[in-house]
């Protein structure tokens, strides 16, 4: 696949990026794309390599290897190489409804399981995908056709983010009438309320949205299924319910002086910001919620990096990202051989942006906040952080990251947001349609498949699996849609 030998005669080349001092301006994706001679020079990087652990999408270590999607990544980096992008897109279409999300936000596993990235640059898998999508859609290739016939079945999915989409493509794609519930204002989930503009525009969302609303997806927002609607109601109208409603729960810091005003959640902080923008066509910069604050983040992932760069956004005074957790190496250890996906220190665009600006980057870990001090009004305006350090337990034999002693120290801070993870799902959306759940809440089902304990009610993506990533939430999408036609039908085409 690709040119033989072309990982050794082209470097790796991304696609260009916008200086920091610009990107901050707005709230505009900032990754370019390569001119098409360029990008299937990066395609032509693809080695043959025999055994292709970038589209395996197995578990290694307890961590993915390669695309859970199972794109057939060497077919399609040899297609874009030969200039082949109407059939290249078709490969793709193969496995993957929607890569024009994933070719922005997924850390590209892919990448990490790629054999040319043992000793070298890994292929640009991910900015390969784009520049097929992309072009597809130019080339208006991108189709979503009503099916000629209809099964007569009906299903239901809550829940509209990348698992509930994906799994209403197909099952519509199928001949299944499909309704779409959505809690929120607009389409999209996670990808429209968790993932800011300048990682993906929402515009591309609505690109989406309309294929499928012209193929007879009908989407109902503003519609709280548990609440507005109640789940005995679905059950009635529908043959099938898929749950897709992601794991909403957000794990809080329970310190004294929690309670004070400025203190959020990440996701409803990055939430509000995007629907004060897209409800102002982006004229609203709502500049009010961080400009001349002292912003602290607690958690150090993906989402606690978008905080960082919204806030840098918004004119921050400062931004502080705790990390409870030893800073990861720079390089792979030998503990974590390829292609395990690789345990290392990330500076993400956030932090880039925060040592552009401030000099130094916001994270600091082995860190977390004992408490919360507040002003006169009720206000958060002081964090008294502890150094935390990793001791073992003697009973269970686990490392735990606990305080140091006299550790403690104080910083400035009028905003606050908790970007600690999520606890599983939503007690009220499982309560009301009577489902078992783990013991981390996500919905009980047997290995490997999507069925509740409930019949015809069935469950994917982050609600299902835990929080994860939007590529996982699209492949437990296509699963589950598999396996509600073979219910309805008998067996699946799909």
């Amino acid at each position: 696949m690709g040119k033989t030998g072309g990982f050794l005669e082209y470097n790796r080349l991304d696609g260009p990026v916008k200086s920091e001092a610009l990107r901050v301006k707005d709230f505009a994706e900032f990754h370019g794309q390569l001119p098409m001679k360029e990008q299937q020079k990066q395609a032509a990087r693809c080695m043959d390599c025999g055994i292709p652990f970038c589209q395996a999408g197995v578990m290694i270590a307890g961590m993915a290897s390669g695309c859970p999607l199972k794109n057939l990544v060497p077919e399609i980096n040899d297609l874009v190489y030969r200039g082949q992008m109407a059939e290249a897109y078709r490969r793709l279409s193969m496995t993957h409804g929607l890569p024009e999300f994933t070719s922005r936000v997924c850390p590209a596993l892919c990448e990490a399981a790629c054999t040319c990235g043992v000793h070298d640059a890994p292929v640009s898998t991910k900015e390969n995908e784009k520049a097929v999508i992309e072009y597809a859609f130019l080339h208006d290739l991108v189709k979503e056709e009503a099916p000629l016939n209809r099964t007569g079945k009906k299903v239901a999915v809550v829940g509209s983010g990348p698992s509930g989409l994906s799994a209403a493509q197909l099952l519509n794609r199928r001949g299944h009438q499909v309704t779409v519930y959505e809690r929120k204002d607009r389409i999209g989930g996670l990808l429209r309320y968790g993932i800011p503009n300048m990682k993906l525009d929402k515009t591309l969302i609505d690109r989406r949205v309309q294929l499928m609303e012209e193929a007879g997806v009908r989407f109902v927002v503003n519609t709280d299924v548990g609440r507005d609607i109640s789940a005995s109601e679905l059950e009635k109208e529908y043959d099938c319910v898929l749950l897709t409603c992601g794991a909403s729960h957000p794990r809080d810091i329970q310190v004294p002086g929690r309670d004070a005003e400025g203190i959020f959640f990440a996701v409803d902080f990055l939430g509000s910001v995007t629907k004060r923008l897209l409800d102002s066509q982006f004229t609203d910069l709502p500049t009010d919620m961080a400009k001349g604050m002292d912003v602290v983040v607690i958690g150090g992932g993906d989402t606690g990096n978008d905080c960082v760069g919204t806030c840098i956004r918004l004119g921050a005074k400062s931004v502080t990202q705790l990390e409870m957790m030893p800073v990861p190496p720079d390089e792979r250890l030998k503990s974590n051989p390829w292609p395990e996906w690789p345990k290392i220190k990330k500076t993400d665009y956030g932090q880039e942006e925060a040592i552009w600006k401030f000099g130094a980057d916001p994270r600091v870990y082995q860190t977390t906040v004992k408490e919360f001090r507040k002003d006169e009004k009720g206000r958060v305006k002081e964090a008294v952080l502890v150094s935390l350090t990793p001791q073992r337990d003697e009973k269970t034999g686990r490392m735990a990251m606990v305080p140091v002693e006299g550790s403690e120290r104080t910083i400035s801070a009028q905003l606050v947001l908790i970007a600690a993870g999520f606890l599983g799902s939503e007690a009220y959306v499982t309560e009301s349609f009577g489902v078992e759940v783990d013991a981390r809440t996500n919905v009980k089902t047997l290995p490997g498949a999507h069925a509740s304990s409930r019949p015809r009610i069935y469950a994917a993506g982050d609600m299902h699996r835990g929080q994860s990533l939007v590529v996982w939430a699209i492949a437990e999408g296509r699963n589950a849609a598999k396996e509600i036609d073979r219910a309805l039908m008998g067996y699946t085409n799909l």
